[in-house]
């Protein structure tokens, strides 16, 4: 593996004038922005493999992958030489009525690997513009296909879609929704497959029921598409049982739905297979990816279709209403081949499935902590979910939570030099996503900064046993 290392020291003279910009002009994404004073803002600088270096020289392990997209690592020299050469060939063409090289070997690459006959690729600049791409698709294929009473989309709860507007609104999280309502109509919403908060049994007839009660009283003439990731990011890395795609599948197909597999986080290798939904054994009408398509090198997202989702595109003067000016871009493209590349040589998904029951048991082993109630995941993502109790399951009171996550455990790690994500979606939860590189090595290192800060939360709140 190469590294691309530029030099570096200590901080640059004009250090805190970029931090004092940032505070004055940059409008960080899903960011409190009363929290942070020059003084303590980070600034990232610098990556190597599967470390992140701020601008005072401190070294992080990034233990979510960026934000579950830094799939290859940082700093691949064969990134920057394929972004380079295409920069000097072709910078932009647009794929509105025309093509590029890139974008058709990317397209063709994409359907070699997606599941099923997923083999149609429309590009987008991102995870949300795929996501909103998909619900309008599905959408307009029942149109044109004289099918007008389907508008209905369903998903499941705590899910997290996207920030587009139709994206947020199948997004079942009121914080997202309550500024921007009111919201694109028709989305319906089922209950998540959280095996640790089940009251009933955790099967797959059990938990596909209510999607198909929902169908039986909301009409399935008025229903367009289901929408699922096959594993869920939203209420912190939510697996199902066996058989519950199978069956979900089957739902969809006896009532005439298009279903969406949301692999936005799930795809190029995170759950241990190139695509998460073949893993886990269906294949959907439409799914969308982005973020380790091009491990985050460069923008760029996507939407596969089946030919049956195509057809009505075929013949005549019918056209997808839907476009980016960036979709396919050329600079991307090359990123991604370059990318794709990468995780075919050095066998990615297969890495990824092999070393997956160790950091399962990595983290299995925290599980004697208080306030550790429940760990679950796939591949190299994965949550542990805090509670006040493991024994009896008490959650964690309203007011409780912000202490918890940001005092007592996402401000220790960071110091400690570890990135991980903590999260109130559902019950509050600490999510690990690292770049699927890394190695037992790097998980006795998460496992090292985990523990003493997870004891001493517990400690802090006088939990301890």
């Amino acid at each position: 593996m190469s590294i691309m290392t530029p030099e570096h020291g200590t901080v640059a003279p004009d250090a805190m004038r970029q931090r004092e910009q940032v505070l004055r002009h940059l409008w960080m994404n899903f960011t409190r922005m009363s929290d942070y004073s020059r003084d303590d803002l980070p600034m990232w600088v610098r990556g190597e493999g599967p470390y992140i270096f701020d601008d005072t020289g401190k070294k992080y392990l990034d233990g979510l992958s960026g934000l579950f997209c830094n799939n290859i690592g940082h700093g691949r020299v064969e990134i920057a030489e394929a972004a380079e050469r295409q920069l000097r060939t072709l910078a932009f063409a647009p794929t509105w009525g025309g093509a590029h090289p890139v974008a058709a070997e990317l397209a063709a690459k994409i359907a070699h690997y997606a599941p099923g006959d997923l083999n149609r690729v429309l590009f987008t600049s991102g995870g949300s513009e795929a996501v909103e791409a998909a619900l309008k698709l599905a959408r307009q294929y029942h149109y044109e296909r004289g099918d007008r009473g389907r508008y209905k989309v369903i998903s499941r709860m705590t899910a997290y879609h996207g920030c587009t507007m139709y994206a947020t609104s199948v997004t079942p999280l009121n914080y997202c929704r309550e500024p921007f309502e009111p919201m694109v109509g028709g989305a319906r919403f089922i209950p998540n497959t959280d095996r640790y908060r089940c009251e009933g049994d955790w099967t797959a007839e059990a938990l596909t029921a209510p999607l198909e009660r929902t169908i039986a009283f909301e009409g399935p003439k008025t229903i367009s598409a289901v929408i699922m990731e096959p594993v869920q990011a939203g209420g912190g890395a939510l697996v199902a049982p066996p058989g519950y795609y199978e069956r979900v599948r089957e739902i969809c197909d006896e009532n005439g739905i298009l279903l969406i597999a949301d692999e936005v986080i799930c795809g190029w290798g995170r759950i241990g297979d190139w695509f998460a939904s073949n893993r886990y054994g269906f294949a959907p009408d439409l799914l969308t990816t982005a973020k380790g398509l091009t491990s985050a090198y460069a923008p760029m997202g996507a939407l596969i279709a089946t030919d049956k989702v195509m057809e009505p595109f075929l013949e005549g003067t019918t056209t997808f209403q839907h476009g980016h000016t960036f979709s396919g871009h050329p600079l991307s493209a090359a990123v991604a081949l370059a990318n794709i590349e990468i995780l075919e040589r050095e066998q990615i998904p297969q890495h990824v499935r092999s070393n997956e029951g160790t950091l399962r048991a990595s983290l299995d082993s925290l599980r004697d902590i208080p306030i550790v109630g429940d760990v679950r995941g796939a591949g190299y993502l994965w949550s542990i979910e805090l509670v006040r109790d493991n024994e009896t399951k008490e959650k964690f009171g309203y007011s409780e939570v912000d202490e918890l996550l940001r005092d007592l455990i996402s401000m220790e790690l960071e110091r400690r030099g570890l990135l991980l994500r903590t999260d109130r979606r559902g019950e509050p939860a600490i999510t690990l996503s690292p770049p699927l590189i890394c190695g037992p090595e790097h998980f006795d290192e998460i496992l090292g900064h985990l523990r003493p800060v997870l004891e001493n939360a517990t400690d802090k709140l006088g939990l301890g046993k």
